[in-house]
């Protein structure tokens, strides 16, 4: 089943390439959407694709990339909008 979901990432996650790492580790899961920085510090990202692979997405969000510092994941669902390929947003 094709589900989608929008989730914001907070703690230490601008300049330590966030949006880039997401973007790859998408792609692998092959899951579509966007990722972009917030005026806040937080990272907000729209997934969409199998539900397993959006699911095995966030779980690794939590994580990030290794100078990340996750503080907190909020993750709900959300309208798709068609995305079938994956880009990071300015």
């Amino acid at each position: 089943m094709i589900v989608a979901r929008q989730v914001r990432v907070t703690g230490r996650v601008q300049g330590v390439f966030f949006r880039q790492w997401t973007a790859e580790q998408a792609r692998a899961f092959g899951v579509g959407g966007w990722v972009r920085n917030c005026p806040d510090g937080s990272v907000e990202a729209h997934l969409e694709g199998e539900e397993d692979a959006v699911e095995a997405l966030v779980t690794n969000l939590q994580g990030g990339p290794p100078a990340a510092k996750v503080a907190h994941l909020a993750s709900e669902p959300a309208e798709r909008i068609g995305a079938n390929s994956f880009e990071v947003r300015r």
